[in-house]
């Protein structure tokens, strides 16, 4: 069933995470990162799974998602694509319904007001396909503020708590939440992780290994499941600099 016989390795596939694996968060990747993956292109067959939507991935990509990766998988993979060909997708609100995504929505936004945190600014909630994106501070935030965020959390607990705090008043309701990146988290159905982009995978190829690198791992992380899935070999990584460098010994691919 595979199309991938013009690489040297086809029957292996590599997945990536997209912030802080191929990219530094939220930035467009590197041309040193991009001639690289150009050649492990030729090693086997790549795909990326990212929890941001379709325009975002493609940005950071420099728009090369389709074109450049043998699979993108936005928004977990509710939103599909092998090559440029669009796959099945699957919608939240379908999933939870208006009366009950209000409840969620005014929650969050409730929480969000009582928070005394050193700033907020705009967007505190994307609204995606598949899933919720919650912003303590808002995605509006500059590069240095972002920053700071991340900083300030490590320390606070700000996500981890709000995020508890969403376990226990929709207990029951089937949903999932995963921190990611520098100042979110995302909520989405249970089963509705990173792990949902192996349903495509598994439909139309047959690999016998799948590496998947992420720099979110640990546990409530947004790599964690298909890190650890039984599917996939994985691989945390630190930065796009290491995801390279771990490629390139995987690989003997020269850099």
């Amino acid at each position: 069933m595979s199309d991938f016989s013009d690489r040297e390795q086809p029957d292996v596939l590599c997945l990536f995470d997209v912030d802080g694996t191929l990219t530094v968060a939220r930035s467009v990747i590197q041309p040193e990162m991009k001639e690289f993956m150009e050649k492990l292109r030729k090693k086997c067959a790549i795909g990326l799974v990212g929890g941001s939507d379709l325009n975002k991935i493609e940005e950071q990509m420099a728009g090369t998602a389709r074109t450049a990766y043998d699979f993108c998988f936005a928004e977990n993979g509710l939103t599909a694509f092998k090559g440029e060909q669009e796959l099945a997708t699957q919608s939240f609100l379908g999933f939870l319904g208006e009366e009950k995504m209000q409840k969620l929505l005014n929650f969050c936004l409730k929480y969000i007001a009582n928070l005394d945190i050193p700033q907020k600014r705009g967007t505190f909630i994307e609204f995606r396909n598949g899933m919720l994106n919650v912003s303590p501070i808002g995605r509006n935030c500059s590069r240095a503020e972002r920053n700071a965020f991340e900083a300030f959390d490590k320390e606070a607990g700000v996500r981890r708590t709000f995020v508890e705090a969403l376990k226990k008043e929709f207990d029951g309701w089937g949903l999932t939440f995963s921190i990611g990146g520098q100042i979110s988290f995302d909520v989405f159905p249970s089963g509705w992780d990173k792990t949902y982009c192996l349903r495509h995978v598994q439909e139309h190829a047959n690999f016998k290994t799948i590496h998947f690198f992420g720099d979110k791992a640990f546990e409530g992380g947004n790599d964690y499941e298909i890190f650890h899935h039984e599917a996939t070999t994985g691989h945390a990584v630190k930065s796009w600099e290491d995801t390279k460098a771990q490629l390139s010994k995987l690989f003997n691919i020269d850099n």
